[in-house]
């Protein structure tokens, strides 16, 4: 069904008769979002708020938001707006007119080969026979591979109880071993340009902040973030989930692009989503 999540009718329309909600639309490149900001509100508070409304309305079961690495401590528009995302969606739990829907936020960095990320980005230099451009090489970022983003989601739709936001146990990298691995597999060169960060870049993510270890608590793969309340949780952390700390060598990162190459082999996307 054709859309705009800034359509409250719209919105209401599509969810009619749905079970469950997987609320995925946002404006999530960084760049633009700087650039537009009031486009970001638009689609990532009022859109999600409209996806709430509607929710409520049709009394749906469960709303699965996706977030992002970037709504902890933001410094870029496009992280504000998810945080504020987060918040609103937490809150729905308690709303007055909530009947029983559950709603629960999920988290996570970049998803290897997925549209608009850096290593369709870096294939495509190579494929134009362009250097690749670096902004920073120690910039660091999570990275899961699609099936494990999926894997996610389901999980938070399937155990989650309302309120949660779910982070999922996942390794970090150098976006300069990300660029190299890349070349590596394509047998190419390894050639790039420094060419500085983009505003509202940062150089390191986190995905879970020291504010919310005291009600942290690990289940399997997963990390489980507690609704505020006055009560604390034994916490599954030492300190913030930082990307800095969770690093993983050049061989490692070769190893989990080409992991989610063989696993993008065996899905089937509309043309244009992910790209090799």
């Amino acid at each position: 069904m054709l859309g705009d999540i800034r359509d409250l009718n719209a919105v209401r329309k599509a969810m009619s008769g749905v079970n469950a909600v997987f609320h995925a639309a946002a404006l999530k490149q960084v760049p633009h979002c700087e650039k537009f900001p009031e486009e970001a509100v638009m689609t990532n508070i009022i859109g999600a708020n409209n996806v709430i409304t509607s929710a409520l309305d049709e009394r749906v079961e469960s709303v699965v938001c996706i977030s992002t690495d970037k709504a902890v401590k933001p410094v870029n528009v496009m992280g504000l707006t998810k945080a504020l995302q987060e918040k609103i969606v937490v809150n729905a739990n308690q709303d007055p007119r909530n009947r029983g829907t559950r709603f629960v936020c999920v988290r996570y960095g970049n998803v290897l080969n997925s549209r608009g990320s850096v290593v369709p980005f870096f294939r495509s230099c190579l494929h134009s026979g362009r250097k690749l451009t670096i902004t920073n090489p120690e910039m660091t970022r999570f990275m899961l591979t699609l099936k494990q983003a999926v894997e996610l989601v389901i999980w938070a739709h399937d155990y989650a109880i309302g309120g949660e936001t779910l982070v999922r146990r996942c390794p970090s990298a150098r976006i300069i071993d990300i660029a190299r691995a890349v070349c590596d597999i394509a047998e190419k060169p390894f050639e790039y340009t420094v060419i500085g960060t983009y505003p509202g870049e940062k150089v390191h993510e986190i995905l879970i902040s020291d504010e919310e270890q005291a009600r942290c608590i690990e289940r399997d793969n997963y990390f489980v973030i507690q609704p505020w309340k006055q009560q604390t949780y034994p916490t599954a952390l030492a300190r913030e989930y930082n990307s800095i700390d969770n690093l993983i060598s050049f061989e490692e990162t070769r190893s989990l692009i080409q992991q989610s190459d063989l696993e993008s082999e065996g899905m089937e996307f509309e043309e244009g989503y992910f790209t090799r």
